[in-house]
């Protein structure tokens, strides 16, 4: 039997991380969609700002693994609609350093305690396996391993 006869698509870790991950980010989005009327890019942007401060398009692609012009887009929605500031690099002028509003970090704040509920909720459908996931998950994502 070749590699090819037993490949198990169901059964291939990548394919099955990807989509879990999928479905649980259009589960929440949808939460957050309904109630807040932002998207999936827009809310990764939000989230990046408040963990992390001032930074550019470029550091959040580099974090949340998403494409520079779906941050670009969903920080210019995110301009337009007043939830965060874009203004040249002081030590680099080819960035934008982008900056969440005062009406931004309301939103955070109000988009957070429904976060934090989504994440007991999956915590809780895993049980004792939850702690295992974690493991799992800081070893595949660990930059030194």
């Amino acid at each position: 039997m070749s590699d090819a006869d037993s490949f198990d698509l169901n059964r291939f870790l990548p394919y099955r991380m990807n989509a879990a991950a999928s479905r649980i980010s259009r589960d929440f989005a949808d939460l957050y969609r309904e109630q807040f009327g932002i998207s999936i890019p827009e809310w990764r942007v939000l989230a990046h700002l408040h963990h992390a401060g001032d930074v550019s398009v470029r550091d959040i692609e580099a974090r949340v693994d998403m494409e520079k012009s779906k941050v670009s887009r969903a920080a210019s929605r995110l301009e337009a609609s007043g939830y965060i500031t874009k203004a040249v690099n002081d030590t680099d002028r080819r960035l934008l350093a982008l900056r969440l509003t005062p009406e931004g970090k309301e939103l955070v704040a109000r988009v957070l305690p429904m976060a934090m509920a989504y994440q007991e909720t999956m915590l809780a459908k895993l049980g004792p396996l939850a702690a295992q996931l974690e493991e799992a998950l800081d070893a595949l994502l660990d930059p030194e391993a």
